[in-house]
């Protein structure tokens, strides 16, 4: 064995000394940090990982790792999770406004699309779509066949889609 594989082995020894004696001395404390300031468990220990991540790091570096300055490596990650959660949180809020204002924009143009249709029609696409009766179950709310409900039904819809189809051209380019 080589004079300089044995300092290797030696400086890292060293650093897992400092590294083992800094995780001894200061891990419970900082998983309790975490977890008063946190939702759950898991994020409290991913945090705590983390802190640990680098604390390791800095062990290479002969740095001084007393418990405070593991409390500040803490403490700026714990920064950075709440700068994350924030951005993530505005993140879905937006899309959240987006697709409730897409929906509502989409339900008043069927609503306005229905509204147009004759009563039978209507009365058949509610029935079958938004009620969810089958067929069968039509039939005998309207008092007639399946078959005769499966007609109105298919006539219906090609109306519905007609008039949604006339909604979405432009006003130049209708039929």
């Amino acid at each position: 064995m080589s004079l300089q594989t044995v300092r290797k082995e030696q400086v890292v020894s060293e650093r897992e000394k400092r590294f083992l004696a800094t995780h001894t001395a200061c891990h419970d404390r900082v998983y309790r940090y975490f977890r008063r300031r946190t939702d759950n468990a898991t994020t409290a220990e991913d945090l705590c990982a983390e802190v640990f991540r680098i604390t390791w790091e800095k062990t290479g570096q002969d740095a001084s790792l007393s418990v405070m300055v593991v409390f500040g490596i803490a403490k700026n990650v714990l920064r950075n999770h709440d700068r994350s959660a924030l951005r993530a949180s505005s993140l879905l809020g937006a899309l959240q406004l987006e697709r409730d204002s897409v929906r509502d924009q989409d339900e008043s143009r069927i609503q306005e699309a229905l509204s147009k249709l004759g009563a039978d029609d209507r009365e058949v696409l509610l029935l079958t779509y938004w009620d969810g009766f089958s067929s069968v179950e039509v039939s005998d709310l309207l008092d007639t066949s399946a078959t005769a409900v499966r007609m109105r039904l298919h006539r219906a819809r090609k109306a519905l889609s007609r008039l949604l189809d006339e909604e979405t051209q432009p006003q130049g380019a209708k039929k």
